[in-house]
Formats: C-alpha cells, structure tokens, sequence
C-alpha cells in the first residue's frame, strides 16, 4: 500500500489518509489496506495497533442520507471510503469532555474508476458517523468491534442544533441543499434524537471521554 498523505481535519481526531492508485490501459490496481503500512505511517499512530473485525459495503441512490450513528457497547471506530460515486461523510464529536462536542465535520469523498488516488476517513469512538450521497454510490467501510443492536443509538441530521461551524462552505452547501429538500432517510434516522435530547439521554455518559 502507497500512502501518499495523512490529513487532519477541523476536528483533527478525524484523520483523511489518501493513497495510491495504479493505472494503466486495462484499467488499475490498489492496496486500499494494509495493516503493517497503517502502522508505520507518521500521522496515523492513533490507529497503530487498531483491529479492524468488521467490513460493510452499502450502495445508496442520489439524496439519501445515512446517520448519524453511533455505538459505544463495544466502542466502535470507523474507517470509510467511497468505491464508486461521490458522498460527503459527517463526523459529529458527541465525546462529553471534548472542547469540540456538537461540533460537525464534513468531507467531500467523490471517486471514479479513473482517479489517481483514492482516500480514507478515520472516525475513532466517540463519533457519530453520518453519510450524504449526491449521485448513485457504492461505500465501504471497516469497523473496529462488531455490530451490537443493544449498545447503539443514533442523531438526527436533521436536528436543529448541530453546530457546522467548522465545515468548509462548498461542502456544507452541498449537504444543506439535500438536507433542506427531500433527503430519503430511514424511519429510523428521521425519528432518531436530536443532539440536546441525546446529551441528556444518561447512556450518553458513556461517551463522555476523548478516546
């Protein structure tokens, strides 16, 4: 695997890791992963060590909102990429000792077959993880600890009190203009809680450190 950058984001817990893609006239060839080079890489020591038990693949349709969600029984990063499409992943901080808690992060992840690069969102415990497609797109993505129904939960993107102060203007306006319309979202995620409701929520506790 060629990485070829580590990039922070605003809140810098959220790691973007772009790497290489090989191409030529049959088309190309990636290490998207590669444990050992994930641990060697300057700029990712906080995944150093961190074992990934799970990988999920979704395909969504144009204007569909995915999140926010969470999992804190077991605790449960996130490492995300687009195959194919174009999201924009939102990382909201929901850690109660975090000088940046309510605060949103967003990262426009668009990809085609012939792109030199192809990139990772890192979302670590203590995240809630939300995804907005603007065209057709396949994602993929690796979990730290399995699935538990019992220790998951999840916030409104719709919630009124999301603070997106830290979000770069043309990829906030891009998932405004979905929010605003007609964003398909689960039953689910539309009912889900909004960030006030969920901090007074006692299993928010939970979450209160930054990991």
């Amino acid at each position: 695997m060629k990485i070829l950058a580590v990039e922070p984001l605003a809140v810098p817990d959220v790691l973007v890791v772009r790497f290489a893609r090989f191409s030529d006239d049959r088309g190309y060839f990636t290490e998207p992963y590669r444990g050992g080079d994930f641990d060697a890489a300057p700029g990712l020591e906080a995944l150093k060590g961190v074992r990934f038990v799970q990988m999920n693949e979704s395909f969504s349709r144009k204007g569909v909102v995915r999140g926010l969600h969470f999992q804190w029984d077991p605790p449960q990063g996130k490492l995300v990429r687009t195959v194919q499409g174009r999201m924009i992943d939102l990382a909201l901080d929901i850690r109660k000792a975090s000088p940046t808690l309510g605060k949103i992060v967003v990262r426009d992840m668009p990809r085609r077959n012939g792109d030199a690069e192809g990139e990772w969102i890192w979302l670590p415990p203590g995240f809630a993880h939300g995804v907005v497609f603007l065209e057709d797109t396949t994602i993929e993505y690796l979990c730290t600890s399995s699935w538990n129904a019992g220790g998951e939960s999840g916030i409104s993107p719709l919630s009124a009190d999301l603070d997106w102060s830290l979000c770069a203007e043309p990829a906030r306006k891009a998932v405004r203009g979905i929010l605003d319309g007609r964003p398909l979202l689960s039953e689910k995620d539309r009912q889900a809680p909004s960030l006030s409701a969920w901090l007074s929520d006692p299993r928010s506790d939970h979450i209160r450190s930054c990991q």
